[in-house]
């Protein structure tokens, strides 16, 4: 394992990819999946709200599942992921799409526009179920429909009218994510709000040059933060 933030993750049972390994393996049968060797690069904060740990994961059942050369569907593959992590289907699926019940009702997008985007974790971890725990209601509404025309403007209006209800819990927890979303609205965000159970938040940009220049400026302001700079997914009209 190597990366800027090797040092967080355990190299036995306790990571999310050997873990991965190890489902495949008993679903499979060990005649089935012979040793191997995983080299993990850990670029993204552990415990920060973007789904780093669970698409490794998923990474890695995509990819053993293609060198064990196993016969094993999507379905199959998405009910061992669930197995791992509510977060891990979505994962799997590596697109665009929008998640229900709790990650394993999932529904594809037939478009969905590339948007410029900024990541900002203030170098805070946050426990995903102590976060939970401090949840008041866990009878919300549900999740408004997307707009029928998708492009910048329109998702970033349909993103006002949506909320993150673990964001209240968890800035009780860490109010270093307070922080991090005033520097996003500092540099020019459109749109920022907490991302999963946080303490990573995101903010949308118009373009991918202008999130770029915005999270040079906020890296400039705090160094020791995680400042990241990228584009959503693009998937066209009839594109699988």
């Amino acid at each position: 394992m190597s990366g800027r933030y090797a040092a967080g993750l355990p190299l036995d049972g306790g990571n999310l990819v050997v873990k991965a390994r190890d489902a495949l393996r008993r679903e499979a049968g060990a005649q089935h999946t012979p040793p191997v060797a995983i080299r993990l690069e850990k670029n993204l904060p552990v415990a920060s709200g973007i789904g780093g740990g669970s698409s490794d994961a998923a990474a890695a059942l995509n990819a053993l599942a293609r060198l064990w050369k196993l016969a094993i569907d999507d379905t199959s593959l998405a009910r061992i992921g669930l197995s791992l992590g509510a977060d891990l289907p979505m994962c799997l699926k590596g697109k665009p799409l929008v998640a229900r019940g709790i990650g394993d009702e999932l529904s594809p997008l037939p478009a969905f526009p590339a948007l410029g985007l900024v990541l900002v974790n203030p170098g805070v971890a946050v426990s995903t179920p102590d976060v939970f725990k401090a949840l008041s209601r866990r009878d919300n509404e549900a999740l408004p429909p997307l707009p029928k025309r998708l492009d910048f403007h329109a998702i970033r209006n349909w993103l006002e009218t949506t909320r993150n209800d673990l964001e209240a819990p968890a800035r009780s927890i860490e109010p270093a994510i307070g922080e991090a979303l005033k520097a996003l609205k500092r540099a020019d965000a459109a749109f920022m709000r907490m991302s999963g159970s946080g303490a990573t938040c995101f903010g949308l940009f118009e373009t991918g040059n202008v999130a770029k220049r915005a999270a040079i400026e906020i890296r400039s302001r705090h160094p020791d933060w995680f400042v990241a700079a990228t584009r959503s997914m693009e998937v066209s009209d009839g594109q699988d």
